[in-house]
């Protein structure tokens, strides 16, 4: 089969690989219907080292069952599914708590011989705890608002959540990003009355308005912070949702928080240390977030993504097919499409 891997930085190839095959009675094989290229996928595309051989990369996907381990039960051939981005049992004591990024026996893709989800298929681990089955077909419209419950809309609604948004809180969204988008959806759905999206790009904060988002804060720095102080009657706002990972954008965060407010980071962390010195703890600020656990929210978001009450697939702006990962991932770093689709 075919599947994406990653040389180095700026170097992704679409290469034959070995078939995937069942290995433990737990495994299932899933045919990918569609997958997609995360904002996190930068990181290494601008960065990572080069090397001889290759890895595989891609963690969000959907697709087709094509066989299962003896040991797998509640699915069978032909269902369509979504697997979160890790893989988990469902089951150990970190799973019952909602914390599947952190199972005992799970794993993440593209790691440890396990497929990555850019590819034609993927063996999955721990198949009945981590795939979950979608009452849809394969070729359904919404395929691609079920996509982002892999990954991307689950982690903007983990920021919002963490943060404590709730009915008539306001909320100071830091990136337009496809997360920053998220949780200003998320947000919104969680009943926020003021939303402002910090972010420069004409079309993804059109997109951010259709998605709930009050305000527009297009400056950055100090620029950014006077600009919400002006909006907020100089308090700031009671949560924070930073969605991008740099060093100035949690530095901001914790600028624009109203005194006792919370700030949630999501945004894969660009830096070692964060600014929780004696100005912020006499300001009873709160710092929260992490990596969201998708395999947690995806039953409770499913619903209103089935009905379309929630649209997130509309952050997608660019869809290719299998062979043209690699300009799929020039287009994202370039910053020409927001999120791009991949059907293989």
């Amino acid at each position: 089969m075919q599947a994406t891997l990653i040389y180095g930085a700026g170097d992704v190839r679409v290469e034959n690989v070995p078939d995937p095959v069942l290995r433990e009675p737990t495994d299932a094989l899933v045919r990918v219907l569609r997958s997609c290229i995360c904002g996190s996928d930068l990181w290494p595309y601008k960065s990572r080292p080069a090397t001889e051989e290759g890895e595989r990369i891609g963690h969000e996907f959907l697709g087709v069952v094509e066989d299962l381990g003896a040991e797998v039960s509640g699915l069978r051939r032909g269902d369509v599914v979504l697997a979160p981005f890790v893989w988990s049992d469902n089951t150990c004591d970190f799973c019952r708590e909602g914390l599947q990024t952190s199972c005992r026996h799970g794993g993440l893709w593209a790691a440890d011989g396990v497929d990555g989800g850019q590819g034609e298929a993927v063996r999955v681990p721990q198949a009945q705890g981590t795939l979950v089955k979608l009452p849809v077909g394969e070729d359904s419209e919404l395929l691609p608002s079920l996509l982002t419950l892999s990954d991307v809309f689950c982690t903007g609604h983990h920021c919002a959540v963490t943060a404590g948004v709730d009915q008539g809180v306001s909320v100071t969204v830091i990136g337009d990003g496809a997360v920053g988008l998220s949780a200003v959806l998320a947000a919104r759905r969680l009943g926020a009355e003021r939303i402002i999206l910090l972010g420069r790009h004409g079309q993804r904060t059109e997109l951010g308005r259709h998605f709930g988002a009050t305000d527009i804060v297009a400056e950055r720095g100090e620029e950014a912070i006077e600009h919400v102080r002006e909006l907020t009657g100089g308090d700031g706002t009671r949560t924070v949702l930073e969605c991008v990972g740099t060093r100035q954008a949690i530095e901001t965060a914790f600028a624009v928080a109203r005194d006792g407010g919370t700030i949630s980071r999501v945004g894969v962390p660009q830096y070692e240390e964060t600014p929780m010195g004696f100005a912020e703890f006499f300001r009873n600020l709160t710092l929260t977030g992490g990596v969201a656990p998708a395999r947690a929210y995806i039953e409770e978001l499913l619903p209103e993504v089935l009905d379309g009450t929630l649209d997130p697939g509309r952050m997608f702006d660019c869809t290719i097919s299998l062979d043209q990962v690699p300009d799929g991932y020039r287009a994202m770093n370039d910053r020409a499409a927001l999120k791009v689709l991949i059907q293989p």
